[in-house]
């Protein structure tokens, strides 16, 4: 069966299982939080290369059946016709999608970096007895200075995510790409799906804000990290005070480069300029 295929991407703890668990509700779609489909997709397309010394006789067609197949095979078992897999790296991958699936959509959600760390904070706090994997070692977690920096590092959970979705943004692939903010999609999901919907070329569904049902306990136990793609049943914004220290919340607070679409021809839902930071005891969404 025909299908096509879109990608959410964009930054860690910023919706992207939550807008995930949203559009599977809708039965044309399949969705859910990051499959495996990425790594593999990364290694076979890595086989292929010149390395390998049986690279030339591989040629260009019988590459991109080979990569589009990784898709084609993991997916097969699924009765939907749009499938939207989720994966950090597919802002990494933009040239290389848009020749495999020319119409394809990248769903980037992003959300201001320092809420992203202090969501990631509050989680290892959550799950202390038990190290996390996202660490590599007490020189990495001994405090939250340790944490943030290894978290922010340019390979890591959230560097890599940031520069990938940086990369995106200023390419001339962002025109397949949507960037959907957090607070916004938390607060008014009514207003931000019919956009996202819009974007994707699909009819729009009539989803139930209230009774959303997903969340992957096994593989976030595996990380050490309970809760991680844990999707609360309304959607609903929660204002809390970050747990991060003052210069750590500052430091992280003012990186939010998809508030300014200059030299960017990406789509933005919420593309309002920035705030300024709030203090950190104040409010804030969770």
């Amino acid at each position: 069966m025909p299908r096509t295929y879109h990608f959410i991407s964009g930054l860690p703890r910023s919706g992207s299982t939550l807008l995930a668990a949203i559009l599977r509700q809708n039965p044309r779609i399949h969705a859910a939080m990051t499959s495996p489909v990425g790594s593999l997709f990364t290694s076979l397309h890595s086989t292929m290369g010149l390395d390998n010394e049986f690279a030339e006789f591989i040629d260009e067609k019988q590459r991109e059946r080979m990569l589009r197949g990784v898709f084609e095979l993991y997916y097969q078992d699924h009765p939907q016709e749009v499938i939207v897999d989720t994966n950090r790296l597919w802002c990494a991958r933009l040239p290389l999608l848009s020749r495999l699936f020319p119409e394809a959509k990248v769903l980037c959600t992003v959300r201001n970096v320092a809420w992203v760390m202090d969501s990631i904070e509050r989680l290892v706090r959550k799950n202390a007895i038990l190290p996390s994997k996202l660490f590599n070692g007490p020189h990495e977690s001994d405090t939250v200075y340790h944490r943030l920096e290894a978290l922010a590092s340019r390979d890591r959970f959230v560097g890599f995510s940031y520069y990938a979705l940086k990369e995106a943004f200023y390419s001339p692939e962002a025109r397949n790409i949507l960037v959907i903010d957090y607070e916004h999609l938390t607060q008014a999901p009514e207003k931000v799906l019919p956009l996202v919907y819009q974007f994707l070329g699909e009819p729009v569904f009539a989803h139930d804000f209230n009774n959303l049902d997903y969340q992957e306990p096994g593989f976030d136990a595996r990380l050490g990290m309970h809760g991680l793609h844990e999707v609360k049943r309304k959607v609903a914004y929660r204002p809390r005070p970050t747990v991060l220290p003052p210069d750590l919340f500052q430091q992280y607070s003012n990186l939010d480069f998809w508030k300014n679409r200059t030299g960017s021809i990406a789509s933005v839902i919420n593309a309002n300029p920035a705030p300024a930071a709030p203090a950190p005891a104040s409010p804030s969404p969770s």
